[in-house]
């Protein structure tokens, strides 16, 4: 890893030095002493101990919170009672964890002017990478920056590398548990290429988006059988970025955004029919030509006075599981050459963060989500009695029956120069039930209520 930090460093210089624009007389260089680049180095150890009540949807050695597990029974009452078991919920088991592996260290780079801009650049990882453990070293950020500035107030930036994704920013919500408000904060690091132009309290940012770590989940075929999986193919595939168009407010104490993401991409490229040859039926791998759009409009706000910030942000969310929330999107209709059509699920997500304090801190966050479906029904694959939904949302089909989710999070940290620690009580609760005809959820008697509490301790040394 040094050698890999080393190399990127030399490469900024050369780069830095190369393209540097340096003001010539004569064929006389007038400044003799060219900008060096300023390298930062920064970071923290961080541990996190956690206790859970049940069984939870969760990533990076469980220290990335989601929610809880639906009911996962040993079968039902009367069969319990005839075999002569103890009728249990198999996800009701509480447990408890204590690592580091958000430990993080990286680099801040400042170098010369290049095309009159300031540069600037930063590469950041950790340890919570994916793989057979959960030790693998993970590329966070690796950016470069250009910022052309002028008297009149006038400032461009312009962003190239892998960043916050524009509906996760950087402003994020100050709990302590290291999933930092997700489900409800939409969460991603992104490569991408953003324009952001401000001028006075006004500003706007337009960007396009492509996919590494955070991906869409989509239709998988594994033995006649289609099913739901992450992968980076199917935006890759739909040969477009993802598209962020915003507009944002900066006054004294109030900071706005409004903006909406635009996706456009290919769930399959190959189909499969059933075909006749010489009598004989068979399946037949066949092209298909599909493409599914969708937008999802968020407004985010924050305000700050002193010892007192409050933050939130809404959301209409469409196909969002790309940035760690819990929708996608499902088949409506097949059709007779072998394609499918699609529609987006859609859901009301938001969040409400408060907090007070500086050496000792309160905070409480507030989230909630509720699935909306789609706007049409979907595609039955089974029978009438026994109805099959293909929906491709993050998590697969353990939340295909998730109707909503609250979350009520407060804390206490103290915090000094380099020392942080603290105490966060979550509890996050679920409704499950019976799917609807457009993915939404059926108000009836199988609608229940599932919840966890999680306790989390966090103790973190900053460099």
């Amino acid at each position: 890893m040094k050698k890999l930090l080393f190399s990127v460093v030399c490469l900024a210089v050369a780069l830095g030095a190369a393209a540097q624009g340096e003001a010539t007389k004569d064929g006389q260089n007038l400044d003799a002493k060219p900008k060096k680049v300023k390298v930062t180095p920064y970071g923290f150890v961080r541990n996190y101990f956690t206790y859970d009540s049940r069984e939870t949807y969760t990533v990076v050695g469980d220290e990335y919170n989601m929610i809880p597990f639906d009911e996962k029974w040993n079968g039902t009452p009367e069969a319990c009672r005839q075999a002569g078991v103890e009728r249990m919920d198999m996800n009701a088991v509480p447990h408890t964890t204590f690592q580091a592996l958000t430990t993080r260290f990286g680099l801040k780079l400042e170098g010369p002017d290049v095309l009159g801009a300031s540069t600037s650049g930063k590469v950041e990882a950790d340890f919570g990478g994916f793989g057979t453990t959960n030790t693998v070293l993970r590329l966070r950020l690796a950016f470069v920056k250009l910022t052309w500035s002028n008297n009149q107030g006038l400032r461009q930036e312009l962003l190239a590398g892998q960043y916050w994704h524009p509906l996760s920013g950087d402003i994020m919500p100050e709990v302590l548990g290291m999933a930092s408000g997700a489900p409800f904060r939409p969460h991603s690091r992104t490569p991408q290429l953003s324009y952001t132009l401000t001028t006075g309290n006004w500003g706007m940012t337009a960007a396009a988006l492509y996919q590494l770590q955070y991906m869409y989940n989509g239709p998988q075929y594994n033995n006649g059988v289609w099913s739901s999986t992450a992968s980076t193919d199917y935006a890759k595939q739909g040969l477009v970025p993802e598209v962020f168009l915003g507009v944002q407010y900066q006054g004294d104490h109030l900071y706005a955004q409004l903006g909406s993401t635009c996706q456009s991409l290919k769930p399959r490229t190959v189909g499969y029919k059933t075909v006749t040859i010489d009598g004989v039926q068979s399946t037949m791998a066949v092209p298909v030509k599909e493409r599914l759009t969708s937008f999802t409009p968020t407004l985010y706000v924050q305000y700050t006075d002193g010892l007192f910030a409050a933050k939130c942000r809404a959301l209409l969310a469409q196909n969002t599981s790309h940035v760690n929330q819990l929708n996608g999107y499902g088949v409506t209709d097949v059709l007779a050459d072998g394609s499918w059509q699609y529609a987006p699920l859609k859901a009301a997500i938001g969040y409400l963060n408060l907090a007070y304090g500086h050496t000792y801190r309160v905070n409480l966050f507030l989230g909630y989500m509720k699935n909306l479906g789609a706007d049409r029904d979907l595609y039955n694959f089974g029978t009438k009695t026994a109805v099959r939904h293909l929906i491709f949302m993050k998590g697969g089909e353990n939340f295909t029956g998730l109707n909503s989710v609250w979350r009520v999070a407060p804390s206490l940290s103290y915090n000094v120069k380099h020392f942080n620690m603290g105490l966060e009580y979550e509890w996050t609760a679920c409704t499950f039930g019976d799917q609807a005809a457009n993915g939404s959820i059926a108000l009836n008697d199988n609608l229940h209520m599932v919840d966890n509490h999680r306790v989390c301790a966090l103790i973190k040394y900053n460099f």
